[in-house]
């Protein structure tokens, strides 16, 4: 399950989102999100890893 956040964060000219994913633990089954800030166009090959 993967959620891909609605804000978007500029930094003087570079357009930059914010994604939010996750993961499951295989050692305690317990699910952790993991975030990332990056260019809109990466995201989705980020959330498919």
């Amino acid at each position: 399950m993967a959620k891909k956040s609605i804000a978007s964060l500029q930094t003087g000219s570079k357009r930059l989102t914010k994604a939010v994913k996750m993961v499951k633990s295989p050692k305690t089954g317990a699910y952790t999100f993991v975030e990332s800030i990056m260019a809109p166009g990466a995201v989705n090959d980020w959330l498919n890893k």
